[in-house]
């Protein structure tokens, strides 16, 4: 049995088999016998008198023996080199040694065997985003309904016309429709034969000599050759009732074949590709509304990823319960800010609440979250606290691989990435991203749009990473960080100078929460010291839309 687990909870007997078919039916082949003494030790029988008579006795009424099998050595020569590939059955081999690999704090071992150090290396913010980009499960592709839930979405395939626009030769100005000749022919008194409106129904043909009384975008009457403006023509005589045209008078002879008419698929051709793989639909963009035109009532696009939101500690409580705080309760203003992010991002959001600092609790919470979510973001529980419990839960409980436990960043050093393996509902292999970020208001919001952003995109199959890049142009001097890349949350505005213009929010504390406020970017501080002189050029990352000012 390779990397075995089995234990004795309360009156029950646990144990273990591996994933694989095979290996599950091996090793509960291998064990099958010795259960019935198993459970009646775990079920509390007397542990003398059950092993009275010792081992042997034990082995003959099980009918097994701890004796090697000559079966078991094949009949093999051992002293040539010999690696028991047999059956496509190898031992797997790690390819890197256990001290190489970060493991968490084992909560079972208490306080004072934790690490004082953590045990993952600092990355560098460039680095962490190349293994999350790396580790985030490629887009999937769905098949989607044409409507205004499409906003966001990124198209799975090349949309073609299903039919042309427009699919009848139409008028483009009010006038009327004519037939005119190579002689241009056109000026003159003419009989008002009929009316063509933009509504569906049957058009009579035109006959030579007659006009017809025809709105914008109506179709042309069959044997109609252009329209004249109703600004080129006076009204000659009416109908005896008064309600109707009888006669009009053409004022102009300079009216072409043609002219001012919409011939069909001059918009779009039928077949012809109107939106490509890869086009993101947008509210602003015209797609939904040229999808609509053009006949497709569904197409393929990306599948958002569906986030989940989860806040982790004893102290934190419900942002909205009643009430004073008592010693030591904080007020949960991550999970909801975080929400409204995502949910402005465009993807859906589940909220998982607020889980206390236990094991068990914090473990069953995540397991639920994963059969309804693709991504988990939390917060609180990864620095080295004796109850951040984020990282061994992750590793120990769910099996999950952690990629990085700390960045060389402020805020958000102990930002943690971890993927964990998950068959779906389909029983088909899949993963499941967390992004641990810090429990400090300002590091989580830093830190969600540095690292989950890029992720989002990608899932959802964006081609831009991450948050747009602008320069601008400081009006206050800022000072660096000595030791690490520093990203203050800043204001940016367009100045009346058409450059735009960046001042901080303030103290940027990681905790100060009012440090958000107003904050539309993130200016990118480079570690070393010194201070970036007002006045000078740099870069910052944009979070939300650009106001103006008086700059």
């Amino acid at each position: 049995m390779s990397r075995p687990v089995a234990g004795v909870r309360k009156n029950t007997l646990i144990v273990t088999l591996p994933g694989s078919p095979k290996g599950a039916t091996e090793n509960l082949q291998s064990i099958l016998k010795l259960l019935p003494h198993a459970c009646l030790q775990a079920a509390g029988g007397d542990s003398r008198s059950l092993h009275s008579g010792g081992v042997k006795k034990l082995e003959d009424e099980a009918g097994v023996s701890s004796k090697p099998s000559a079966a078991l050595h094949h009949g093999h020569d051992h002293s040539q080199s010999h690696s028991h590939r047999h059956g496509g059955h190898d031992v797997p081999q790690a390819h890197t040694k256990p001290a190489d690999r970060p493991v968490s704090n084992d909560p079972q071992a208490g306080p004072t065997r934790r690490y004082r150090e953590s045990p993952y290396p600092m990355l560098p913010v460039e680095l962490a985003t190349e293994l999350i980009l790396k580790n985030t499960p490629p887009p999937k592709s769905v098949q989607a309904i044409v409507d205004t839930s499409l906003i966001g979405s990124v198209l799975a395939e090349d949309v073609t016309a299903s039919e042309a626009v427009p699919a009848f030769r139409a008028s483009i100005v009010d006038g009327y429709a004519i037939i005119v000749t190579k002689q241009k022919d056109s000026k003159g008194v003419f009989p008002v034969s009929s009316v063509s409106h933009a509504a569906p129904g049957h058009v009579e043909s035109l006959q030579t000599g007659r006009v017809a009384r025809i709105t914008t975008g109506a179709p042309l009457p069959p044997g109609a050759t252009s329209v004249v403006m109703v600004e080129d023509t006076v009204l000659r005589s009416m109908t005896e009732d008064g309600l109707e045209e009888n006669e009009i008078e053409i004022l102009t002879n300079d009216v072409e074949p043609n002219e001012n008419v919409r011939e069909v698929g001059s918009d779009v051709r039928a077949g012809a590709i109107v939106l490509r793989k890869g086009d993101k639909i947008t509210a602003v963009g015209g797609e939904l509304g040229l999808l609509a035109s053009v006949g497709r009532a569904e197409i393929k696009i990306y599948k958002k990823p569906i986030v989940g939101v989860l806040s982790t500690g004893d102290e934190i409580i419900p942002h909205n319960r009643p009430g004073p705080l008592r010693l030591g309760e904080v007020r949960d203003s991550n999970r909801p800010t975080i929400m409204a992010a995502v949910e402005s991002w465009g993807y859906e959001v589940v909220d998982l609440g607020i889980a206390s600092d236990t094991p068990g609790a914090l473990e069953t919470t995540l397991r639920s979250a994963l059969r309804t979510v693709d991504v988990i973001i939390t917060t609180g529980g990864v620095s080295m606290g004796e109850l951040d419990l984020l990282k061994p839960t992750i590793e120990r409980s769910l099996g999950g691989t952690i990629h990085f436990g700390r960045v060389a960043m402020k805020p958000g050093k102990p930002t943690t990435f971890a993927t964990i393996p998950f068959k779906n509902n389909a029983g088909d292999d899949d993963t499941r991203l967390i992004f641990s970020l810090p429990g400090n208001p300002a590091s989580a919001m830093v830190t969600l749009h540095l690292f989950v952003l890029p992720s989002m995109l990608a899932a959802s199959g964006v081609n831009e990473r991450g948050l747009p890049k602008v320069v601008v142009v400081l009006d206050e001097d800022v000072r660096c960080d000595e030791k690490r890349a520093e990203y203050q949350r800043a204001t940016v505005i367009a100045g009346k100078d058409g450059l735009l213009h960046a001042v901080t929010t303030g103290g940027q504390r990681s905790s100060r929460i009012g440090s958000l406020k107003a904050a539309n970017a993130l200016l990118r501080l480079p570690a070393g010291g010194g201070v970036v002189r007002v006045g000078e050029k740099m870069e910052a990352l944009l979070m939300g839309q650009i106001g103006s000012g008086s700059v």
